[in-house]
C-alpha cells in the first residue's frame, strides 16, 4: 500500500467517525461547525493562500452544510454562504483578483435596486435582515466567489482536491443516514413523495442535490485519480453508496443532475481523448453501466419498486400525479407574472413570498427557482444578471479548453437553481469553478492583477 492510498484511507475512515460521532453525540455538531471555520482561517492565514487553501477550506465549508444543518450545528443559518465570502475576500487580499472580472461586479451592483424596493414593499413585521439574507446571499456569495476565481490559474490536479474536499464531507453525511434510517420499510410508508426520514429528517431536496453531487465527483475520482485497484474499489464503492442513499431520498432533481453531470463528463473525455484512450473509456463505461444497473435494481428491490413510481411520477398505487413538478409551477407563474407586472425593478427581494402568502391566505412557499425569482424580485437587472452568468463562463471557455469539469459545473449550477434556488451554497462556489483558468503540468507564469 503507498502513500496516497494510505493517505485516502485515513481521510475515508476520518469522516466514517465523524458521521458516528456526530449521531451519538448530537451537541458536537456545533463545535465541529465552529473548528471546521477556524481550521479554515487558520490555513489560509498561516500558508498565506500559497496551495489555494481558500477554495480547500471553502468546497469543505459546501460538502459540510447539510450535514450541519441536519444536525443543528450551525447558528446562523447562511453559515456556509457568509463562510465562504469571507474566505474569498481572504484570498482576494492574498492573492489579487482579476481586473477583467468586470462582469461579476456588475452582478452584484444589479442586485442593489432589488434590495432598495424591498426595504419599502415588506410588510412591516418581516425581519428585514434574516428574511433579505436568506435570499440574497446566495446571489452575493456567487458573485465574490467568482470574483475571486475569475480567470485563476489552477491545477487540474488542484481542481480534483477541490471536489474531494467536497466529497468527503457527504460520507460523513452517508453514515448519519443509515444510523438515522436503520429500517428502510419503516421509512417508506409515506409512498413515493420525497422522503423526510431517508434524508436526515432535512429537506429531500437539498439532501438529494448534494449527494447527486458527490456521486459526480466520485464516479470523476474512479475516471481520473484512481491508479490502483484499491483506490478504484474504494471509489467504486463510495459511489455506489451516496448514489444508492441520493436515490432513496426519493427527490429526483438533484440525482437526476449527478447523473447528467457524468454523462457530459464521459462525452467530453470520449470526444478529447485519441482512439487507444476510447477504447479503455469504452470498458469503462459498460462497467459503470451495469454497476447504475446493479444500484438501481438494489435501490428497486429495497423499496419495493417505490422508486421506480417515483421516477414516473406515479403515487404509490400507480396512479400518475397531476403535478409533474410536485405544485412548483404554481409558484413559477406566480413569479413571472410579478415580473411582468413589474418589469423594470421588480417587487424587491424576497417580496414574492408575501405575495404568495397573500393570495394563498397564509402559507408560506417558498421560491424553488432562482431564474423566476431573480426576474421576479429584481426585474430587468434580474434579467441582466442571469445572461452574465450564463454567457461569461461559455465566452471563456473559447480559451479554457483544458477544463474538463466547466461544462458539467455550469450545467449543476443551472439544473441546481431551477430546482432548488440558491439555497445550498453549493450552487454558488460549484458556478464559481467554472471561470478558473485550467492547466495541466507546468504552472503558468502568472502576472499579478
Amino acid at each position: 500500500m503507498n502513500r496516497k492510498e494510505k493517505n485516502y484511507i485515513l481521510l475515508i475512515l476520518l469522516h466514517v467517525v465523524i458521521g458516528l460521532v456526530v449521531f451519538f453525540i448530537p451537541s458536537f455538531s456545533k463545535p465541529l461547525a465552529a473548528l471546521v471555520f477556524l481550521l479554515g482561517l487558520f490555513f489560509i492565514v498561516k500558508n498565506q493562500n500559497k496551495n489555494q487553501e481558500v477554495l480547500l477550506a471553502s468546497g469543505y465549508i459546501v460538502g459540510s452544510e447539510i450535514l450541519f444543518r441536519m444536525t443543528g450545528g450551525i447558528i446562523i443559518y447562511e453559515f456556509a454562504k457568509y463562510s465562504i465570502t469571507i474566505f474569498m475576500l481572504m484570498g482576494m487580499y492574498y492573492k489579487g483578483f482579476s481586473k477583467n472580472a468586470i462582469p461579476y461586479w456588475i452582478f452584484l451592483v444589479l442586485l442593489i435596486p432589488g434590495l432598495l424596493v424591498a426595504t419599502e414593499t415588506l410588510n412591516l413585521t418581516t425581519d428585514l435582515r434574516k428574511t433579505i439574507s436568506f435570499n440574497i446571499s446566495g446571489p452575493i456569495c456567487l458573485g465574490i466567489s467568482s470574483i475571486y476565481t475569475y480567470n485563476k490559474p489552477i491545477s487540474l490536479a488542484k481542481i480534483n482536491q477541490i471536489l474531494l474536499c467536497i466529497g468527503l464531507p457527504i460520507i460523513s453525511i452517508t453514515v448519519y443516514l443509515i444510523l438515522y434510517t436503520p429500517d428502510l420499510k419503516e421509512a417508506l410508508v409515506l409512498g413515493t413523495g420525497s422522503n423526510y426520514t431517508t434524508s436526515g429528517g432535512f429537506g429531500p431536496n437539498q439532501v438529494a442535490t448534494m449527494f447527486g453531487l458527490s456521486m459526480f465527483i466520485f464516479f470523476s475520482r474512479l475516471m481520473l485519480e484512481s491508479e490502483t485497484r484499491l483506490l478504484f474499489a474504494l471509489n467504486l464503492i463510495i459511489t455506489f453508496l451516496v448514489t444508492y442513499r441520493g436515490l432513496i431520498t426519493f427527490s429526483r432533481g438533484g440525482m437526476i443532475t449527478g447523473f447528467v453531470m457524468i454523462l457530459l463528463l464521459l462525452f467530453y473525455l470520449y470526444i478529447s481523448t485519441k482512439s487507444k484512450g476510447k477504447t479503455k473509456l469504452n470498458y469503462i463505461f459498460g462497467f459503470m453501466v451495469f454497476m447504475f444497473i446493479v444500484t438501481w435494481n438494489y435501490t428497486s428491490n429495497q423499496t419495493d419498486g417505490l422508486i421506480e413510481k417515483r421516477y414516473a411520477n406515479q403515487d404509490a398505487s400507480g396512479k400518475v400525479k397531476e403535478s409533474q413538478l410536485t405544485g412548483r409551477e404554481e409558484i413559477f407563474t406566480n413569479e413571472i407574472n410579478s415580473f411582468i407586472d413589474n418589469p423594470i425593478f421588480g417587487v424587491g427581494v424576497a417580496k414574492g413570498v408575501e405575495i404568495r402568502s397573500d393570495i394563498s391566505g397564509g402559507d408560506i412557499t417558498l421560491s424553488h427557482n432562482e431564474i423566476s425569482r431573480m426576474m421576479a424580485e429584481h426585474g430587468i437587472f434580474g434579467v441582466i444578471g442571469l445572461l452574465i452568468l450564463l454567457f461569461t463562463p461559455i465566452a471563456l471557455y473559447l480559451d479554457n479548453k483544458k477544463h474538463i469539469f466547466l461544462w458539467c459545473f455550469l450545467l449543476f449550477w443551472l439544473l441546481t437553481i431551477n430546482h432548488a434556488a440558491m439555497r445550498l451554497s453549493a450552487a454558488a462556489f460549484v458556478y464559481s469553478l467554472t471561470l478558473i483558468k485550467v492547466y495541466f503540468d507546468e504552472q503558468p507564469v502568472v502576472h499579478r492583477q
